[in-house]
Order: structure tokens, then sequence, then C-alpha cells
């Protein structure tokens, strides 16, 4: 295995100048009393949940009220449109990369694929020796306890114990939550049937939600705040439901999208995880002092075992799909419910799993100068205000980042520029694209304004200059 290099060839050749370079953080203005009292003083707890292979428009509810076909008229989800209308709706909410291991690694330490490795092995990049999100909780206030439910990873490089958590599942991935060779068939993702059938605990989906409401009661009942993250092995593939939620949608006839009848039951499985989750927050009587954040590690896959090839495509109407920087890849569902969020928000600024650290510590009463530099997300707590203009994004935008398969982006204000690489680290070509009310992007490249793509391409290749990313000609990790 090749040792990681720094960027070179077209990163050297368009090498930004030292202006570009400066990595600013503007602090925030004073919070106000009320919202104080609510983070704080109040110590408030934080659920994180995260779901596996789930596109943005794979919901019930619209993810952008103004985009009709961002929700399914097939898909049954009330109770995570639930969420959405008690809190604020990101219309674009990303994950940090579009497969899942760079995704939790990001989220786990606030950092871009770019910095901490757009691959499932990252040897140069290990997370335990690295700030992490349960570190920096207890670095605001040593009372949080933190538990990490479901899906850790495939290489994550530590254990949740190393990276800081109290409670864990342990080392799992995808072959814990169900994989053709732990359901007794030879082969990979798409082997076997299209579909299994597991009546007690399926994608175990009901084990990882009781395991998170029984550690919610334990904290409660020892006066802890907590965090929590419950990443759920569904909607990742194989799939695996209950007969009688599959027979329900037998009954609904074909679905509107490339996605199967189990496909919709093991969703609607996940749905009532979530609700289980709510209803326990209700009832354990810490609703005014809980936030619940709730997104995907990528987009939705491009197919799906036995899914009819003539319907719209699983992702419709995002270009693209899991593995891809398009909006299909990396596009997911973003939707935030806690204490001083107004209900029915929607917000279109543009933001991603990696900002969860920083906006947690502040949430948690932590201050800037407990962090690293190498926290490359922005807090949201403004946001979650409502105050848009106290927003400040690091880096100015989102960084994108797979060299391994020629591609870059940067998601700045309402515009998006793909860069695509030659594998000899030259730049092939770019793409730009206005996203601001209209998501899809086949058919809709803006064409010249070549000054404003320059800016925009020193802007990444500047943060990729900084972090030392990954190269396009290097042999993948």
């Amino acid at each position: 295995m090749k040792k990681k290099k720094s960027a070179n060839a077209s990163l050297q050749k368009s090498r930004p100048s030292a202006a570009t370079l400066v990595v600013s953080w503007c602090c925030i203005g004073v919070v106000s009393l009320v919202w104080m009292n609510q983070t704080v003083l109040g110590a408030p707890n934080i659920i994180l949940i995260l779901t596996d292979d789930h596109g943005w428009s794979q919901l019930s509810g619209r993810m952008d009220p103004e985009v009709a076909q961002s929700a399914s008229g097939y898909l049954e989800t009330p109770r995570i449109d639930r969420l959405a209308r008690d809190g604020v709706r990101f219309t674009s909410g990303y994950s940090p990369a579009p497969l899942c291991t760079p995704t939790r690694r990001s989220i786990l330490c606030g950092t871009t694929a770019a910095r901490s490795g757009s691959e499932f092995a990252s040897p140069n990049w290990i997370p335990a020796e690295h700030l992490t999100i349960p570190v920096a909780l207890k670095r605001a206030n040593s009372a949080y306890r933190c538990a990490h439910f479901g899906k850790w990873g495939h290489l994550m490089g530590s254990t949740p114990q190393e990276c800081g958590y109290d409670v864990s599942d342990g080392m799992t991935s995808n072959k814990t939550g169900g994989m053709p060779d732990s359901l007794g068939v030879d082969g990979g993702h798409d082997d076997g049937p299209p579909h299994f059938i597991d009546d007690q605990d399926p994608k175990r989906t009901p084990s990882v939600t009781s395991s998170t409401i029984d550690f919610m009661r334990e904290q409660v009942a020892a006066g802890h705040p907590f965090f929590v993250q419950t990443s759920y092995f569904a909607q990742h593939l194989s799939v695996v439901t209950r007969e009688s939620l599959l027979e329900k949608y037998r009954e609904k006839g074909q679905p509107d999208r490339r996605y199967t009848q189990a496909w919709a039951a093991m969703l609607e499985e996940l749905d009532l995880g979530v609700g289980r989750l709510l209803d326990a927050v209700e009832q354990l009587g810490i609703t005014d002092e809980t936030y619940v954040f709730f997104t995907s590690d990528n987009g939705g896959r491009g197919g799906i075992p036995g899914g009819e090839g003539s319907l719209l495509p699983t992702n419709h109407p995002l270009t693209g799909a899991k593995q891809q920087l398009y909006e299909g890849g990396i596009r997911v569902p973003f939707i935030v419910r806690g204490p001083g969020i107004a209900a029915g928000a929607v917000c279109r600024q543009p933001v991603v799993g990696y900002d969860f650290l920083p906006t947690f510590h502040e949430l948690a009463g932590g201050q800037r100068d407990q962090l690293t530099e190498e926290i490359d997300g922005s807090s949201l707590v403004p946001l979650l205000r409502g105050e848009e203009d106290a927003f400040v994004r690091r880096h100015g935008g989102l960084m994108f980042h797979r060299p391994y398969r020629e591609f870059s982006a940067i998601r700045s204000g309402p515009h998006k520029l793909m860069v695509f690489w030659k594998n000899d680290g030259g730049i092939d070509r770019t793409e730009l694209y206005f996203l601001e009310r209209d998501p899809r992007e086949e058919g809709r490249q803006i064409e010249g304004r070549e000054d404003f793509v320059a800016r925009l391409r020193d802007r990444l290749l500047a943060h990729l200059f900084l972090v030392n990313a990954e190269h396009p000609t290097e042999e993948e990790p």
C-alpha cells in the first residue's frame, strides 16, 4: 500500500494564493439568554439518527416543500415526517461522502472526507487519535454520557470505546445487520433472493431502537445529559423485512420508483423505529431538553434487486446515486427538532454531516477554543435559531472528494462545481450547476462564467492542498 502523498499535478499547477489558503473562523455573537437557558445551562440531550443508503426523496413527506418530487407517493414514513413538521428541514442537506465509512469517519471527527479519508480504508487517519463527537461533548460538559448503537462501519480504524463512547454495540458492520453471507447465502450485495423475511428483528431495527431507549432511560434516571447515535442498518442491502409489512405493500401495488415492495416495507420498519424513539423522548418527559437530528450516510442506491427498470430512478428527481458526487449520491434527508427550533421551519443553507461535531459541542455549552483546527464543519446553531445572517461557513463551501473515482466537488451557496480528474492528477473538466430551487443536474449545466468557475475551483483546490488530500493517481487503499 502506498503512503498517501500530497496532492500535486493539477493541485500544484493551480496552486492557490496564500490568501485563499487562509482558514477563517468567525465566532458567532452573544447567545440570547433564552437560548442559553435551553442549551448551555440546561445541558441538552442529543440524539443523532443515521440511516443507511437512504435518498433525499425517499420519504412520504417532502424534503423541499416547493419540490413535489422530493417525496414519494408510495412510501410511508409518517413518523419521520412528523419529526420534520416539528422541526426544521434543511432542503440542501448533504452526507460528507457518497459511501458509508468515509461519511461515518467525517461525522465522528467533524472533518471532510478529503482530510480523513475518501474510501473505506484510511491508514493515515485513525479516529481515536483525533477529536471526536463524544470527546468534544465531554470537553464541553464532563457530565455527558455517550452511546453508539447499530452500524459503526467497515474499516473505521478505531473502536467506539477508543473514540470516547461509554456504551456501544462494538465494531459492527454491514454483515451485522444482514448481508447474504450472514443470511445463509454465499455471495455479495446482490446475490440470493431479492429480499429476506425476518419477523422478529428485521435488519436489527427493533433491537437497535430498544438499546437506544434503554440507554436514554438509564441516563435520565441517573441525571446525566446524554448523546446517543442510533445508526440503523436499513436501508442498506440486503433487503430484510417482516412478512406482514411486505403483504401491505403487495396490496399497494407497484412502487412509483425502481425500489421494491420489500424495500418499502423495510423503510416502514425503520420509520416505526424512529417513532418509538420519539415516543420514548415524550414518555421520559425530556422533549423540551432534547435535540433530535436525522440524516443518512449517503444517497440511495441506483438499483434495488428486483426493482422494475422501467420506473423512475430510485433517487428521482436527483441525478445519480450512491458512489457518485452528483446530487443523488450525497444529497440526503436532513431534519432537526429541539428546543428553540420553530416547528415547520425550512432552511435552504447547504449543510453537511461534518457540521454535527461543532454543532453538538456548542449546544452542550462548549467554547470554540476547545476544538482543534482540524474541524472542518461549522456550527449550525445560528441556523437552528433562524438567524441565517449569523451563520459562517468554513472554507467557503462544502467540500467533497473522491479521487479514486476521479471527481471532487464544492457546494458554495446555491452553486455546485464538479471537478473531474485525469488519471495523471490533472483536471479533465468542470461542471457548474445552480441548485437553490431546483435540485436537478442532468441537462442543466451552466456554460461560461469562467472567472466564477475558477474562483470555486481554486477554493476547492485550496482545501485539498491544506489537508494533504489523497491524489487521483495513488493506489486505492
